[in-house]
């Protein structure tokens, strides 16, 4: 079962069926659908779509896995320049399909536990928790590009490192020690 690439991804899937079957599901989720991650961006995402393809299967030890990949161009707000920047969120992903905490605990640290409950999976909760994973939680633009590049260069210049106060100091911190045992009392 593979969707075609532009096509939107169900919201609601049986991941279990889906990993005995080897399936790979590919295609869209609209942003404007996904609400926590809307609140978490605080900008209007309208008409942008986050492509996602998932593969589902059972590995060697026939635990259900869904691996993924995901890419979600955004509009973020710069936190120096307060104005709106482009990114391209990417994410990759291997999540362990259980139904129980007492199966998620037994997961291998390479997969992180999705809870299945009644069999089925909100699909769309899963690209969703990824997609706020890899949000950056200091979104700036890169230094050169900037507008607030003039106000930055003045008061961190670029072309002179800055050196912490203990690097200029040329005397040895323990010299004050030195004082104390000439100094009788």
């Amino acid at each position: 079962m593979t969707k075609a690439p532009n096509a939107e991804l169900p919201k609601s899937v049986e991941p279990i069926r889906l990993a005995e079957q080897k399936a790979t599901l590919e295609g869209v989720i609209p942003l404007e659908g996904l609400a926590r991650f809307g609140e978490a961006v605080g900008g209007s995402q309208e008409g942008r779509e986050c492509h996602a393809k998932l593969s589902f299967y059972q590995d060697g030890e026939r635990r259900r896995v869904v691996s993924g990949e995901l890419s979600a161009p955004v509009t973020l707000v710069c936190q120096r320049c307060m104005n709106d920047m482009q990114v391209t969120l990417t994410s990759s992903f291997d999540l362990g399909l259980v139904s129980s905490d007492e199966q998620a605990q037994r997961l291998p640290k390479t997969l992180e536990p999705f809870l299945c409950e009644d069999f089925t999976a909100d699909l769309w909760a899963m690209v969703e928790d990824e997609l706020l994973l890899v949000l950056p939680p200091f979104p700036l633009h890169e230094r050169d590009e900037c507008p607030a590049k003039e106000d930055l260069e003045a008061l961190e210049p670029s072309n002179a490192p800055v050196e912490p106060e203990a690097k200029k100091r040329d005397d040895n911190p323990f010299s004050v020690l030195a004082g104390f045992k000439t100094t009788k009392h």
